[in-house]
């Protein structure tokens, strides 16, 4: 099914799909997007993640094996400004030798604002942010999660280690409690107390 054949605004992105023949790609953005049964994506990595399909297209098409080439890699050497100029120009050399055309692929390539504009405008997906509260309660229960499996893991180590006379220890006990330290003021607080508390009195304080 064409992404394009209707009365729908322009996109970028619905016309590359159709140019590249990945059919179900915009499906597969949404689907990030949203965080529907998989874990969510943000407009910046879903802009990466679609652009080295574009890549990975052309790759294909100029007949280079993406078995051999290592998608993620190229697509940083092309548009990491950390990359050093040679390792950028190698990387093109390379490709270019191979058939790639690179300044047309570079062009292709989509930022996270039309990824945004095809999502929401194009397919009508929208993505609906978890409220403050709601944020803070399931950053504390992640935290908690790991700092309990931190215990559990702790705890059976010493008990091996105990138990194959590796170290000298009957009965113990373990601790596991996270500290967030405010540089402002020097007050610390328990992780899960200071995001219960929606930040530090110094600054709450200031606030009001």
């Amino acid at each position: 099914m064409s992404e394009t054949t209707d009365d729908r605004p322009p996109s970028k992105v619905a016309r590359l799909i159709d140019e590249y023949e990945l059919d179900g790609l915009g499906a597969e953005l949404e689907t990030r997007w949203t965080g529907e049964g998989v874990e969510r994506m943000s407009l910046r990595d879903l802009a990466d993640y679609f652009n080295k399909q574009l890549l990975e297209q052309a790759l294909r098409n100029a007949g280079m094996s993406t078995l051999d080439t290592d998608v993620d890699s190229t697509y940083v050497n092309l548009t990491d400004d950390e990359v050093s100029t040679g390792v950028r120009t190698d990387t093109r050399n390379r490709l270019e030798q191979n058939g790639v055309d690179v300044d047309a692929v570079e062009t292709d390539f989509v930022t996270y604002q039309a990824i945004r504009s095809y999502l929401k405008e194009w397919r009508g997906a929208e993505y609906d942010h978890p409220s403050d509260e709601e944020k803070r309660a399931n950053d504390r229960e992640s935290i908690q999660r790991l700092l309990t499996r931190t215990l559990s893991v702790t705890e059976d180590r010493i008990e091996k280690l105990r138990d194959t006379e590796r170290i000298a220890v009957e009965e113990f006990e373990v601790f596991v409690e996270a500290q967030v330290l405010c540089q402002r003021c020097g007050t610390q607080y328990p992780v899960t107390e200071f995001i219960d508390n929606g930040g530090c009195d110094c600054l709450l304080d200031d606030a009001e």
